[in-house]
């Protein structure tokens, strides 16, 4: 009977499994139940202490801001805090709190809970009448309304506050059981699930020992034999002993493909130095379709004789790029007998028959065209005078595309209208554009009777870059030279103009000194009125912009308390408020000068008299810009 050497070791590797699966099982089983305890004390029992201690957190934050919004008129930002706790703050966190308590265990935790929302809103809805009452600053000011508003923090606020917080104390501490009632759980979950894994692990390993000593015995021994046979192999050693037969099993068929694979050797190393020698053609038969090394070998011998032409073709390219490298060094100082040298030597190197060289002209015309500047056809110069435009013909076409163009069987009533070489009738036609760093300065026209080979149109192509690069300089050269001729006439023309820029270099450095004089008493002016009179700067709104020390001194304030500050700190409440002293800036925003005799409030509320005057300074657009006011104390004499 054979029993195959996968059987034994699918046997094993069963009882593997199955004691495997049992393991997983027990421990898939322990894991549910943890995963139960740790998804409820993540989703429910732990956000639920969260949420309860954030509620905490808002109910003392509440009381602080509606403190604030009473005491502190001003504190801008705590009463915007106190709004948004009202709107966003406080249904976002009973939303979340109402979503856990559904799962909470203890109905008395739920019913307190319930409790703390309904005595919350009565809290919120005391804040809202105490912010209803403070909105304006005549309110802060009316002594009764402030005392009803401090009256309903003491009575109200502070005593509901304190009931809530005492409430969500007693919710927090039940939560505090629940959360110690959950880790105690999941302790002994994990540890029971580690037991059972320890367990498991060494009845695993003890089976798993003892089941690879006795495959050991029943098939490495046979397999070390033939491996000894391998690594001479390894070693390159052709061995001609094909070693012991063994059972009928998978160790008797590796020996007889051993064999096999010895002979194989033997025929691949006979091909393989016959290539090492150059003979290409030797015969040679690989082991199968599937044999790796006798495939390589044939390919190898293809890819050697590729690689013999391929360099074949690579020297041609060579040399020519170096033919064609000295032909442009030598004839780079004129186009036309540098075109007549390249197309001669190109159509014969290239072993054609007819070839031209069309050069863009620069005459800064609408309609640009290309000139036919030399031609090369059967040992002698034909057709020099033509002009092509972009798009007519093949070689418009290839300047308006700016790619090259390659034709084979090009028909027999082929004439110099559409390619302008002549009369004959050639079967390729190859059109390369002489450009280089995207900018195209003629085409290469090469026409054969027969077709061109890839790597001719690659060196082709090449060579045109090449010459591209060369009428570039050319012309770039004779550009230069009449630049350099007109820049010589522009240095006379500059020399005559110098001397006129100098003259009204002069007369502007003399009304430059003037200007700066008149800027010099212009602020000895406006320093003399500020130690003389009190001045103040307004923006168009009334806002102080700037004040002098005068002002300061007879006003009782500092310079950082005015500005920023609007005009009306300095009158009465009812003039703030009447619609006089509103049209009164309003004559000062458009422009209107004002003067009199008012009655100002200092620092102290103290009454005072001033003479003032107010100067509406413009921009050039007419507007306001801002406003000076100059006052004197007319206290005494009132």
């Amino acid at each position: 009977m054979k029993f195959k050497i996968g059987n034994k070791i699918f046997g094993g590797f069963l009882i593997l499994i199955v004691l495997f699966v049992v393991n997983a099982s027990i421990i898939f089983y322990n894991g549910n139940v943890i995963d139960q305890v740790v998804n409820r004390s993540s989703e429910v029992i732990r956000p639920s202490k969260e949420a309860i201690n954030d509620f905490i957190l808002l109910v003392t934050r509440s009381k602080m801001l509606i403190t604030n919004w009473v005491y502190l008129q001003s504190n801008t930002d705590d009463k915007d805090a106190l709004r948004d706790l009202h709107e966003f703050d406080y249904p976002e966190l009973k939303d979340e709190i109402t979503g856990l308590m559904v799962n909470w265990e203890i109905d008395s935790q739920r019913q307190l809970m319930d409790s703390v929302f309904t005595e919350f809103d009565k809290l919120l809805k005391v804040e809202k009448e105490v912010m209803g009452q403070l909105v304006t600053f005549e309110n802060y000011e009316d002594p009764l309304t402030k005392l009803l508003a401090e009256d309903a923090i003491e009575s109200q606020v502070i005593p509901l506050t304190s009931s809530i917080i005492s409430m969500l104390d007693k919710i927090a501490e039940m939560q505090q059981e629940v959360t110690e009632e959950s880790d105690a759980d999941l302790k002994t979950a994990a540890d029971q699930l580690r037991n059972i894994t320890i367990i498991l692990g060494v009845i695993i390993v003890a089976l798993g020992l003892f089941m690879a000593f006795v495959m050991a015995r029943s098939i490495t021994r046979p397999i070390n034999y033939i491996k000894d046979v391998v690594v001479k192999l390894g070693k390159g050693e052709l061995v001609d002993d094909s070693g012991r037969k063994f059972n009928n099993d998978e160790i008797g068929e590796m020996a007889a493909a051993m064999d096999s694979l010895i002979h194989g050797l033997r025929s691949t190393t006979l091909f393989a130095e016959n290539i090492g020698k150059g003979s290409y053609d030797s015969e040679f038969k690989p082991l199968s379709d599937h044999d790796v090394l006798g495939n390589a070998l044939l390919e190898m011998r293809e890819n050697l004789s590729r690689v013999a032409e391929e360099d074949k073709k690579r020297n041609w390219s060579t040399e020519g790029l170096a033919k064609f490298g000295d032909i442009l060094r030598k004839n780079n100082d004129n186009i036309s007998k540098l075109a007549d040298d390249i197309i001669r030597n190109l159509v014969k190197y290239m072993r054609a028959n007819q070839g031209g060289i069309y050069i863009i002209e620069d005459d800064g015309s609408d309609d640009p065209f290309m000139t036919l500047m030399a031609v090369y056809a059967w040992d002698k110069k034909k057709y020099l005078n033509q002009k092509v435009y972009k798009g007519e013909g093949l070689a418009g076409q290839v300047w308006l595309e700016m790619d090259t163009i390659y034709l084979t069987e090009v028909p027999d009533n082929y004439i110099k209208i559409t390619s302008g070489l002549g009369d004959a009738n050639p079967k390729s036609i190859l059109i390369v554009p002489l450009k280089v760093n995207e900018e195209i300065y003629g085409v290469v026209e090469i026409a054969s009777f027969n077709a061109f080979e890839e790597h001719e149109i690659d060196f082709v192509e090449k060579i045109a870059e090449t010459i591209a690069s060369t009428v570039s300089s050319v012309k770039i050269n004779a550009k230069t030279q009449s630049l350099l001729e007109e820049s010589q006439e522009m240095t006379e023309q500059m020399r005559s103009q110098e001397e006129e820029m100098r003259q009204n270099m002069e007369e502007l450095q003399a009304t430059q000194e003037e200007m700066q004089r008149g800027q010099a008493e212009a602020e000895n002016t406006m320093d003399a009125i500020n130690q003389a009179v009190a001045t103040i700067e307004f923006d168009p709104e009334g806002k102080i912009v700037n004040v002098n020390r005068n002002f300061l001194d007879m006003m009782g304030y500092s310079k950082d308390e005015l500005v920023g500050e609007f005009h009306r700190i300095f009158v009465t409440k009812e003039e703030k408020t009447s619609d006089d002293y509103k049209q009164f800036w309003r004559d000062l925003s458009s422009g209107q000068l004002k003067e009199g005799e008012y009655k100002r409030l200092d620092k102290s509320g103290k009454t005072r008299f001033l003479k003032e005057s107010y100067a509406p300074i413009r921009n050039r657009d007419g507007s306001t810009a801002k406003i000076m006011m100059f006052a004197t104390d007319i206290t005494t004499y009132k």
